[in-house]
C-alpha cells in the first residue's frame, strides 16, 4: 500500500505513468468508466476548498466508484475534538482510499500511520498540495510536450504558497529547469527551499521584485495570489501590490508561448482580461486536475487497466 504525502512520494518513473495514464483517459474516458466500480473515495477535507474536493469527487464519479465523507471540521467529529488518527481509523473500514486536506502541515502524513487504505494529501497548511502538482505536470506536459528544459517563473506569495513548494520540489527533477522567482521580499520563498533543494541541486534561479522585467524570459508563468493579511502594514501592501496582478499590457511583454498557470482561486492578480488570451490556460489546467486524480485513483487502488 502506498501513500501520496508529498511529491517526492512519487519516483520520476511513478510521476510519469500517472501522467500518461492521465493522458489517455483524458483522449479516452469511456474506457475507464467503470474500472472503480465498487469502490469508495473518502474526502475528508477540514478546511473549505472547491476545486480539489470537487476534482476529488468527478474523478471518482468518472471512475464508476463512489464517494463519502466531510467538507468542513465543524461538521465532523473534529469538532468534538477527535484526532486525524482516530478519525482515519474508523474512515479506512468505510472507504477503500483517503483524500485529506487540513490546515495543520503534516497532518495527513500522521492519518498515513493510522491508516489501512491510501492516504492523498489533499494540501496540508503552507506545506505540501502533491495532487496539484501533478495538475500542473500534466499541464505543462500537454501543452508544451516535455517537462524538462523549461524557464518557470513564479509570481506572488512564494514564502506560504503551498503549491509553489511542491512544484519546485517535483519540477528540480527534470533536468534544465531554471527558476525566476517574483515576489516581494516579505513573500520570498522560505530560506530551507532555496538552500536545501535549489543550493543543493545546484538548479540555476534568481529572486526578482518586478514583473516585468522578466517576462520576456519565461517559458511558464505560474501566478498566487499576494494577501494583504501576510504584510506587517498596509503601506508596504499598496506599494507593491500591483507589481504582482498580471494585464494584458503586461502580457504583450511575454512570448508568444508563454503559458500562464494559477491553482487557482483566482482574486485579483490576474485581470479577467487576461482570460481570453490563448496563453492563459489556468481553467484547463483545473479541468486536467479531474483527469489526473482519477489517474492516482487507479494507480493507489492497483486497478489494472
Amino acid at each position: 500500500m502506498k501513500h501520496v504525502i508529498s511529491p517526492l512520494d512519487l519516483s520520476v518513473e511513478e510521476l510519469d505513468h500517472i501522467l500518461s495514464l492521465a493522458e489517455d483517459m483524458l483522449q479516452n474516458p469511456k474506457k475507464y468508466s467503470e474500472c472503480c466500480h465498487g469502490k469508495k473515495l473518502a474526502t475528508l477535507f477540514y478546511e473549505p476548498s472547491t476545486r480539489t474536493r470537487l476534482s476529488f469527487e468527478a474523478a471518482m464519479l468518472n471512475l464508476g466508484g463512489s464517494v463519502l465523507g466531510f467538507s468542513s471540521a465543524d461538521s465532523s467529529s473534529a469538532a468534538k475534538g477527535e484526532s486525524v488518527a482516530d478519525t482515519i481509523r474508523v474512515v479506512s473500514s468505510y472507504a477503500d482510499i483517503c483524500a485529506m486536506r487540513h490546515p495543520k502541515e503534516g497532518a495527513p502524513l500522521v492519518a498515513s500511520m493510522y491508516s489501512t487504505i491510501p492516504v492523498i494529501n489533499a494540501g496540508d497548511g503552507g506545506h505540501n498540495h502533491p495532487t496539484q502538482t501533478l495538475t500542473d505536470l500534466l499541464t505543462i506536459k500537454i501543452l508544451k510536450g516535455h517537462l524538462d528544459h523549461l524557464k518557470i517563473g513564479f509570481c506572488g506569495d512564494l514564502k506560504f504558497g503551498r503549491t509553489v513548494h511542491s512544484l519546485i520540489n517535483a519540477m528540480v527533477r527534470y533536468e534544465g529547469s531554471n527558476f525566476t522567482l517574483i515576489s516581494p521580499v516579505e513573500l520570498q520563498i522560505p530560506t530551507y527551499l532555496k538552500e536545501e533543494v535549489l543550493d543543493q541541486k545546484q538548479i540555476p534561479y534568481k529572486e526578482v521584485s518586478v514583473l516585468e522585467d522578466v517576462l520576456s524570459e519565461l517559458d511558464i508563468l505560474y501566478m498566487t495570489r499576494v494577501q494583504k493579511e501576510r504584510f506587517f502594514n498596509e503601506e508596504d501592501y499598496i506599494r507593491l501590490k500591483d507589481s504582482f496582478i498580471l494585464t494584458s499590457k503586461k502580457m504583450e511583454l511575454a512570448r508568444p508561448d508563454m503559458l500562464v498557470l494559477h491553482p487557482l482561486p483566482r482574486v485579483n492578480e490576474i485581470a479577467t482580461e487576461v482570460d481570453s488570451d490563448p496563453r492563459a490556460v489556468y481553467f484547463k489546467q483545473a479541468q486536467f486536475g479531474v483527469y489526473v486524480r482519477m489517474a492516482l485513483i487507479v494507480t493507489l487502488l492497483q486497478i489494472n487497466v
